[in-house]
């Protein structure tokens, strides 16, 4: 499947505001967006006059960029959310939170998005007991997610616990850290939902 392949650290300054990409990096000195807060590349620097579809268009970047997904996928999650009862972009947003890679990272077993990716995809991560390795797998209320009993010996994982346990866990789920285990609760509202973002403006991007 294509994945973006450049330097994730451009993402952040375009949009200007930090997507937490790099994990423990994006919270030091080092992170790109604190180090040049302009865009990158020859014009990045310039000044520029932002149209109406302009805002939108970046509004829908920045949400891919934030979960990490590519166009085909995100247009599926928002014709899904059309079908929904409620307001689509509000819909659509929750069913980027319910992605198990995005759980396995709120619930702090991965310093990133990324990370977190590559744990499923490598094995590591159970839902209700049986190993589930596609990221994009949509965790529904009452499942219970852990670390495979082979995987918490990972010095890898292991370290992504003891940076993050002080991260704190959004109420939508719940951690048991000593057991390796979380658990979905309910589904987030979008109010939970910290992604500083106008997903009206995604809604009027693809209602063209």
């Amino acid at each position: 499947m294509a994945r973006y392949t450049e330097s994730v650290c451009k993402q952040c300054r375009r949009e200007g505001q930090k997507l937490f990409l790099k994990g423990q990096r994006c919270y030091t000195d080092k992170c790109a967006v604190a180090r040049r807060t302009y865009a990158p590349g020859q014009h990045g620097q310039g000044r520029h006059k932002t149209s109406e579809y302009g805002l939108q268009m970046r509004a829908k970047q920045m949400t891919k960029h934030y979960y990490g997904v590519l166009e085909s996928q995100f247009r599926k999650y928002y014709a899904m959310a059309e079908k929904k009862q409620g307001k689509t972009g509000e819909e659509m947003l929750i069913l980027l939170e319910r992605r198990l890679d995005n759980v396995v990272y709120r619930l702090g077993w991965a310093n990133s998005r990324p990370e977190a990716r590559q744990l499923v995809t490598h094995g590591h991560i159970a839902v209700n007991g049986k190993r589930v390795d596609i990221p994009s797998y949509l965790t529904s209320p009452d499942e219970v997610i852990s670390i495979m009993e082979k995987s918490r010996k990972s010095e890898k994982i292991k370290s992504a616990l003891e940076a993050n346990a002080s991260r704190p866990v959004p109420k939508w789920l719940e951690v048991n850290r000593d057991a390796f285990e979380g658990k979905v609760i309910v589904l987030p509202t979008r109010e939970e939902i910290d992604l500083p973002v106008d997903e009206t403006l995604i809604v009027e991007y693809y209602s063209k």
